[in-house]
């Protein structure tokens, strides 16, 4: 891996604490900073990224310091987990967004080609857009997901907060696979934007289906290689620095177990937080919400290594379920009870237990439907 100093602000947030701040068990004084002579990647299992560029949402916006705002209440909590955390710091503030954009796409591709899960504190969400260059420059397909009240398929000149699902699904060449969007509220958002998800075979779930079934977002989470949250899609009154939010929303208890599913998906290394701007933060109300999202993110990303593989077959319960003409196979792990549901062309895809009770009744669950309809 390259030096990545360079591309980092000088100074650190631990920089600022005095010593001692920390009691032993809490999360500041096991993490482990980019400035300390004996900083390791190779000893990382999550690597904090911050990166508080705003232009992409507003060209007169200053340099945000959100990460650190975030960093302040999520080094307090205690570590139950005993994950390795990796705090790199701050993205270095560029001459212009697209000098910040190029640093902070040169850290992603570095840490995924290393391996690494990254955490990305922004930011505009445009920075979604850097997360999926890192698979791009890989040529990775992949299944990407965001949460977000809007979906921010503007036509720009150039990438904005507002138009970067444009540039991320349609360029060439493409490594989206398939893409999921978790939380839109219908009345900001356009039908024929939902009209052209649908006729790409993309998924997308209003705000009140969601909240309704909040665990059949897991299997659309633990299909995901990247996720972008934007805490817009908390509603006010428990993210009240969301100045341009919603009264209506997920709450802060459903952020955090959306983020729990996200840590506990295998594949997905790759996570970003945006939208959060610490100067309307009153008593730091929407940085402890976003710290508590990522304390479930490390518990989900903890039990990733209690799951068994698939192949694994005397730890999963075997389930032959006959539905119209189709008959197929659903596997339910003896370790966490996810299911998966096995397809026509021999994969195992995840599921949820009301796709098995679907297909129980003889339905065909519309989760192998979608798939289904993604194969033709």
């Amino acid at each position: 891996m390259q030096d990545l100093r360079q591309f980092f602000a000088a100074q650190h947030f631990i920089e600022t604490k005095e010593d001692g701040t920390y009691e032993p068990h809490q999360l500041g004084a096991q993490a482990q900073y980019f400035i300390d002579d004996n900083f390791d990647w190779e000893d990382a299992d999550i690597v904090i990224v911050g990166c508080g560029e705003q232009r992409g949402s507003d060209s007169e916006l200053p340099y945000s310091n959100s990460p650190d705002a975030i960093r302040e209440e999520l080094y307090k909590m205690y570590n139950w987990h005993g994950i390795k955390i990796a705090d790199a710091g701050n993205i270095l503030e560029g001459a212009d967004v697209y000098d910040t954009r190029a640093a902070l796409r040169t850290v992603l591709k570095e840490l995924h080609d290393a391996g690494k899960v990254v955490v990305v504190l922004g930011g505009s969400q445009d920075l979604t857009m850097q997360q999926y260059e890192a698979f791009k420059n890989a040529e990775q397909i992949i299944q990407a997901t965001v949460t977000d009240m809007l979906i921010d398929m503007d036509e720009t000149e150039t990438v904005t907060a507002h138009s970067f699902l444009m540039d991320m699904l349609t360029e060439q060449p493409n490594f989206i696979a398939h893409y999921n969007h978790i939380g839109f509220q219908s009345y900001y958002v356009h039908p024929r934007i939902l009209e052209t998800l649908d006729k790409l075979r993309f998924d997308f779930y209003r705000v009140g289906v969601a909240r309704q079934n909040l665990e059949e977002m897991e299997p659309v989470l633990r299909s995901s290689n990247m996720y972008s949250f934007d805490m817009k899609a908390i509603k006010y009154a428990d993210a009240p620095a969301n100045t341009t939010g919603s009264p209506n929303g997920f709450t802060g208890d459903e952020a955090c177990q959306l983020m729990r599913y996200a840590g506990m998906a295998t594949h997905l290394d790759s996570i970003g937080i945006y939208g959060y701007d610490a100067g309307a933060d009153q008593h730091n109300i929407t940085a402890k919400q976003i710290a508590q999202m990522l304390w479930y993110f490390v518990d989900g990303y903890y039990l990733r290594g209690k799951e068994a593989g698939l192949k694994n077959k005397d730890q999963f319960l075997s389930f032959n379920i006959q539905f119209t003409e189709y008959e197929t196979e659903f596997i339910k792990s003896k370790r966490t009870n996810r299911w998966w549901m096995l397809l026509p062309d021999g994969r195992y895809v995840p599921c949820s237990y009301r796709d098995y009770q679907v297909a129980s009744a003889g339905d065909i669950p519309e989760r192998w439907l979608r798939e289904q309809e993604r194969l033709v």
